[in-house]
């Protein structure tokens, strides 16, 4: 889930990620800069440590994209891929 998208001020997407597993899992979370005009800038892919049952929130830097100052939205997949 998104709950800050890249700008000038602060050049990092942060998301939440939900473990709905009963085991801890590392999950791959996919992140797309689009301007205003809807140009995927660029795309960011992390790892995140989730435990079981549980919530972790990450910053994905988004220096990829270039000029951040043009970063009007952030596009989040919506399901991230579990490693145990």
């Amino acid at each position: 889930m998104l709950k800050h998208c890249a700008d000038a001020d602060d050049p990092y997407t942060t998301v939440e990620v939900r473990n709905p597993n009963a085991r801890d899992a590392i999950f791959t979370v996919k992140v797309g800069f689009r301007d205003e005009s809807g140009f995927k800038m660029a795309e960011a892919t992390d790892q995140v440590s989730v435990p079981a049952k549980g919530t972790a929130t990450h910053r994905v830097f988004a220096g990829r994209a270039g000029d951040v100052s043009r970063i009007s939205h952030c596009d989040v997949q919506r399901r991230a891929g579990a490693e145990e």
